[in-house]
């Protein structure tokens, strides 16, 4: 009787080493888990604003552009002299805007790329903590089990 009151004692031990071994890695997991989100929060953050930094500086050459076309009609049928040369020093002006917001639109887009990259790294770090909290939930599972 002795001897059996003994072996279950040490199970009993054996299984809270072991419990208590699993709830430390299921900690650490939720550490890093919520370590890896402000890097991920940082980086939606980035993509985000690249994004309307894009969006923004099309819709600045697009507007230049149109306004271009108007001052181009202007120039082809000018109602006088002044009329011409002020259409003429316009669509000098908007010609330069246009090239500035087309750099402006490359310059974003690598800005973009990078930023997406960024995010996909960090995305996957993301889902590789949470496979191993899924991981440690089924071993914990198993265990609850056998009881």
């Amino acid at each position: 009787m002795a001897q059996t009151m003994l072996t279950e004692i040490r199970e009993l031990r054996h299984d809270l080493q072991s419990t208590a071994v699993s709830i430390q890695r299921v900690q650490i997991v939720m550490y890093r888990l919520q370590a890896q989100a402000a890097p991920l929060d940082r980086a939606v953050q980035r993509l985000e604003q690249a994004r309307n930094e894009c969006k923004q500086a099309k819709a600045q050459q697009q507007m230049a552009a149109a306004a271009m076309e108007q001052a181009e009609a202007r120039k082809r049928n000018p109602q006088n002299a002044s009329d011409q040369t002020s259409a003429e020093q316009l669509i000098s002006e908007l010609q330069a805007s246009i090239e500035m917001w087309a750099s402006q639109t490359q310059q974003c887009q690598s800005e973009q790329a990078e930023a997406e990259t960024q995010f996909r790294a960090e995305q996957a770090k993301m889902n590789e903590l949470e496979d191993q909290l899924d991981q440690l939930d089924q071993v914990l599972a198993g265990h609850d089990r056998k009881r």
